[in-house]
């Protein structure tokens, strides 16, 4: 067992991390909710590893529909025509929003987001892209540009151009002071049609958002948000490219977190809950307008891996599972019970500040006041100021849990097919957790 950690930390790169004093767990297999290491220890997979394995772990059906693919067809050039990409992109066209029409597939969110982008800029003859300063997008350069995520703040120096960023309607620490959700998501659409009037409208290829917030913080969009900045692209001739690779197939509670808003955009990006993880595979689906543009032109995109035979049909197999085991309304269910006891919770540790969840795509957020809102640990914080995060963090994983702790959010996002027993296992760990943070209030 100690050869598998070795030859990890000895021959392989760890994301997002120094690289040395590293202590990953030794996964060994996971089965439904729970992920088990080689010493037989199970942790509760509470964020559904990276908020994509939405129908639980090892699921078998996957396993079997891979393995017959296999038998037959492993792989093709993507020029040519499949029995399994045909009837993954008919089934796209099916459940995405309005005249969705027609699905490009990529491997994973990044290229989904990257050829969006390269997409909305041909088609448009326009340049720039804009996107909220509170996103990740993905890492591929393209992509972590498009983001306003620190993450990109290693390589910012090389980004490239053409990326504008403007202000969330983050109605807990509203930038413009507003009194209400509503007037900060009001505030928001005004900042940002001023922004594009800055800019140049005849400038601008496409507005770039997700459809539900996820890991920059889990901001809930005002109720009218969406709608008037489809208006706001309507009235430029901007694109709106949805970014729906971690908000997409039942994480919200709706198949799409833009169902929410009752919006159409001109672009939808997936992957992740595409194949719940099982396999590699993201989707940029665009609308029969956008594709009929194409049918006498060149389409200037291209990936060897793209619509993957392998990987369509765990996409295939995974929306089978999705829809026969009713996972949207159980995430919607869910939900509700979440955060019924997550306000359980409020009342009991005076950190907690505020909780944004839809369906099960959520974050407890802490501070060291309620009234003054003063974040225990800072946004973007150095690691010499990560005391309290790190100590929960390490609470969490001694208390047999994985979840995404970043800063002064804790993150709840399980697979859609968790039980009750299960939030209840799940939020009395991250009670023990939060109990830290307690002891930095003032």
């Amino acid at each position: 067992m100690n050869d598998i950690v070795k030859n990890n930390l000895d021959y392989t790169l760890f994301s997002w991390a120094k690289q040395g004093g590293l202590n990953p767990i030794n996964a060994s297999h996971a089965k439904g909710s729970y992920i088990y290491d080689r010493d037989g220890k199970k942790y509760l997979d509470f964020s559904s590893q990276l908020m994509n394995v939405n129908i639980g772990h090892g699921n078998q059906r996957i396993t079997k529909a891979v393995s017959d693919q296999m038998e037959k067809l492993s792989y093709v050039y993507p020029g040519m025509a499949t029995d399994v990409r045909g009837e993954l992109g008919k089934k796209l066209a099916e459940i995405t929003p309005g005249n969705l029409t027609k699905s490009f597939f990529t491997l994973a969110g990044a290229d989904a987001i990257e050829n969006a982008i390269k997409l909305a800029r041909i088609y448009t003859g326009r340049h720039k892209i804009i996107t909220h300063y509170r996103s990740y997008h993905g890492s591929t350069y393209g992509a972590i540009s498009a983001g306003g995520d620190p993450r990109k703040f290693a390589v910012d120096s090389q980004s490239p151009n053409n990326f504008i960023h403007v202000e969330n309607p983050y109605a807990y620490r509203c930038p413009w002071n507003s009194s209400s959700v509503e007037e900060c998501g009001e505030r928001a659409l005004a900042h940002l049609e001023r922004v594009i009037q800055f800019e140049n409208p005849d400038s601008v290829a496409a507005i770039l958002f997700e459809g539900e917030s996820g890991s920059s913080g889990c901001m809930k969009y005002p109720p009218m948000y969406l709608k008037k900045v489809r208006d706001i692209c309507d009235k430029y001739g901007i694109l709106m490219i949805d970014d729906e690779v971690m908000s997409g197939f039942g994480r919200t509670g709706k198949m799409f977190g833009i169902d929410h808003h009752n919006v159409t955009p001109d672009i939808m990006c997936l992957a992740k809950g595409l194949t719940s993880g099982y396999l590699p595979l993201g989707a940029m689906v665009v609308t029969d307008t956008i594709a009929n543009y194409f049918n006498d032109k060149p389409l200037s995109l291209g990936l060897t891996y793209s619509a993957h035979p392998v990987s369509c049909a765990a996409a295939i197999e995974n929306l089978k599972i999705i829809e026969e085991d009713s996972l949207v309304d159980k995430a919607a269910e869910m939900g509700i019970y979440m955060e019924a006891e997550v306000e359980k919770l409020k009342a009991k540790h005076p950190s907690i500040g505020d909780f944004r969840n839809t369906g099960l795509l959520g974050c407890i957020e802490l501070v060291k006041n309620r009234k003054t809102k003063e974040p225990i640990t800072e946004w973007n914080a150095k690691p010499d100021a990560m005391e309290v995060t790190n100590k929960m963090a390490a609470k969490i994983r001694e208390l047999g849990m994985f979840t995404f702790v970043r800063w002064n959010w804790i993150f709840i996002a399980p697979p859609l097919n968790v039980s009750k027993e299960e939030v209840d296992e799940g939020l009395e760990i991250i009670s023990q957790a939060i109990a830290i943070a307690d002891g930095y209030c003032y």
